[in-house]
């Protein structure tokens, strides 16, 4: 007689299902690797939102952020390129979301 193997949590099954369903573009990627690498309080302030020929536009919370983020572009984009394949970041914009 054979074992019944326990049920896999939903959650897992959610999050392997909403990763397969994810496009493959430039944007897609960026936003899945955006909390990681810009860490937790960048994160919580600021998501990226669009992109176009290698540019992409990150929505920030305040002006304050959007000032902040445009000082530690270099270094965002450095932190990116290395982790996407096939893929590179020209270069990050950052503005203010509208309320």
């Amino acid at each position: 007689m054979s074992r019944r193997r326990a049920p896999e949590p939903f959650a897992a099954i959610l999050r392997d299902a909403v990763a397969q369903a994810a496009p493959d573009t430039l944007l897609a990627r960026v936003q899945a690797l955006w909390p990681e690498l810009a860490g937790p309080a960048i994160a919580a302030e600021s998501a990226p939102s669009s992109e176009r020929e290698g540019m992409v536009t990150v929505d920030c919370s305040g002006a304050v952020w959007a000032q902040e983020l445009a000082l530690l572009e270099p270094e965002l984009v450095g932190r990116l390129n290395a982790r996407l394949e096939g893929l590179q970041v020209r270069s990050l914009r950052f503005r203010v979301k509208a309320p």
